[in-house]
């Protein structure tokens, strides 16, 4: 799991940075939250994941971290399109508002998942 987390993290730095390059260069900033999701929440939070299986979880493959790879991948990419679309005025607040909420609760669940997998792991390591 720690090598496909890093790999959609550099993924995501890649998208984010191409974007913050494309704002600067164009003198737009008007994605600037995208930008700022695409590196928190796609590149930072998955490199965090990633480091997290590699460094304590021993790089588990347990169906609880596949659903958490899974959740998170989602949540992200869901945020990052519904923002994207709303910030480069695609869409209105009020179309894009309800995708925008459940994502982010499942960026949330992902979150929750970690947590649980790293108690699971304490407790499995101290037995």
């Amino acid at each position: 799991m720690d090598r496909k987390f890093i790999l959609t993290a550099f993924g995501y730095a890649i998208l984010g940075l191409l974007l913050g390059i494309y704002m600067a260069a164009s003198k737009n900033p008007t994605q600037h939250v995208t930008h700022a999701h695409f590196m928190l929440i796609g590149f930072l939070l998955s490199f965090i994941y990633g480091l997290c299986h590699k460094l304590w979880l021993n790089n588990s493959t347990s169906k609880l971290a596949i659903v958490q790879f899974y959740v998170h991948q989602l949540g992200a990419v869901t945020v990052l399109i519904g923002l994207f679309l709303y910030y480069g005025r695609f869409v209105s607040l009020e179309a894009i508002d309800p995708l925008l909420g459940i994502s982010s609760i499942a960026v949330f669940i992902a979150l929750v998942l970690m947590k649980i997998e790293f108690i699971r792991c304490t407790r499995t390591n101290n037995q």
